[in-house]
């Protein structure tokens, strides 16, 4: 009997991956008592030399606790070896595999990117005038979490969507806004992988000019705390930065108003479901809400437009001359798609930079004690050296950005704080969730902030 065909691998596969999905980096749920796997669409793509099939995948993954959720699989089959880390299963002497881990796979999606492909409906589109290295041969970057990155050389990296939603990405969306406003404060798009999900489109995938020789901005920030080097050049230059993002996001896609009545109703509706799971969060929920009600008060919109919605120190690159690069404009993560692409506050992305700054001056006292957070706290030489340090860079943060928009956020005080607020309360669920030796940032940020006025 010779080997399964096709269906009979599609029939078997949703039950392979009720045990695989969980293990992968990419994977969101994790916890969340699993039910079933089904599939709900698949793009079967030519399959390159060597394997014996090649479908892209929509796997609609349901839970006991709640609503679908969509993810992105390339599935391979192929006879023989293959990539042991992405090795799903074998039936019959063919093994099935997770293809972005193969480079025939990611050298045909690029390929197809060059050549404005469209197959079943999924369209691999260019961007005008990129030049693609379709001579080089594609590497899974490791370091990324939530999706999956191929890169090629020093020139180009595709993101591959692993969970999927209905709607025009915004990462892919805002980059389109940047690139045609010709904003240098973001990596090239170079093009993208776009289908449908539920009868609308949806984003697949997107690649962009690989930023050579740069530095993750939290690194650099880090080092610089460690080895006591000044850092305000940078924050300030990162400042102008988002600065130009911010301009030219709100000349291309427009601006608008909130209620701050309303904006005040959600951090509020947050800060209850946080209290409710973090019971140490609930000695300050009265002096939270005090900020919040302040922004309530003003008595006039607040004016938003589209913004980053995830900005911290992690989603910079300082590259080679000197400059910054801001990426990964996909939005908090926890947010509904919906949410990531409502226009929100400028000052909400000018405040996840300060909060990043705080954790980078801070975060070294939480390893070098037997107590989590013993130092935060306290009057200490090396306390009272990492709030300088983080005074400092915030300060010179937003005096960057003023220099260019013409507004300094620091004089937005009851916006800034209620913001930054919001920022610690989502933080401090995180922390308590994924790294509760982390918890005594968010806690002694949310101290500070409802102690008075300020950055």
């Amino acid at each position: 009997m010779g080997p399964t065909g096709a269906s009979d691998h599609l029939t078997a596969l949703p039950e392979l991956l009720r045990g695989w999905l969980p293990g992968r980096r990419w994977f969101a749920e994790k916890g969340r008592p699993l039910q079933a796997v089904r599939i709900a669409a698949r793009t079967a793509l030519p399959a390159p030399a060597g394997l014996l099939g090649l479908d892209v995948l929509v796997l609609a993954v349901s839970f006991a606790d709640g609503p679908d959720r969509h993810y992105q699989l390339h599935l391979a089959r192929r006879t023989g070896g293959g990539p042991a880390a992405a090795v799903i299963g074998e039936l019959d002497g063919v093994l099935l595999y997770d293809g972005l881990h193969d480079p025939a796979v990611t050298g045909w999606l690029l390929d197809a990117i060059a050549a404005g492909r469209t197959v079943d409906g999924l369209a691999f589109v260019p961007e005008p005038g990129a030049a693609l290295p379709t001579a080089e041969t594609g590497t899974v970057v490791d370091a990324e979490q939530s999706n999956t990155s191929v890169r090629w050389g020093e020139r180009s990296i595709l993101k591959i969507y692993r969970r999927l939603s209905p709607g025009l990405n915004p990462d892919l969306e805002l980059h389109r806004a940047l690139r045609s406003a010709g904003v240098g404060a973001v990596a090239a798009l170079q093009g993208a992988i776009e289908g449908t999900l539920d009868g609308l489109p949806a984003t697949y995938g997107l690649l962009q000019e690989f930023a050579a020789g740069s530095q993750d901005g939290w690194e650099g920030a880090v080092h610089a705390v460690r080895d006591g080097r000044d850092f305000t050049d940078d924050a300030r230059a990162l400042g102008g930065a988002l600065a130009d993002v911010h301009l030219a996001l709100r000349d291309e896609l427009g601006a608008g108003e909130a209620d701050p009545v309303a904006m005040a109703g959600y951090w509020t509706s947050r800060l209850e479901t946080v209290a409710a799971q973090v019971p140490v969060l609930a000695p300050q929920v009265p002096a939270i809400r005090a900020v919040y009600d302040e922004v309530a008060a003003l008595g006039e919109p607040v004016a938003v437009q589209r913004v980053h919605g995830d900005l911290h120190l992690g989603q910079t690159l300082r590259t080679p001359g000197g400059g910054w690069l801001i990426i990964d404009f996909e939005g908090e993560p926890a947010a509904t798609p919906a949410e990531r692409r409502a226009p929100d506050a400028a000052v909400r992305d000018v405040v996840g930079m300060l909060f990043s700054f705080e954790y980078a001056a801070f975060h070294h006292l939480l390893s070098s004690s037997d107590t989590p957070g013993a130092g935060l706290g306290s009057d200490t030489p090396e306390s009272r050296a990492a709030h300088a340090w983080s005074t400092a860079n915030r300060d010179a943060f937003c005096a960057g950005y003023a220099a260019r928009t013409g507004t300094d956020p620091r004089a937005q005080t009851a916006l800034l704080r209620a913001f930054e607020l919001d920022k610690a309360v989502y933080q401090v669920l995180y922390e308590t969730r994924s790294r509760p030796t982390w918890l005594p940032i968010p806690l002694t940020a949310i101290a500070r902030t409802t102690s008075g006025p300020g950055v």
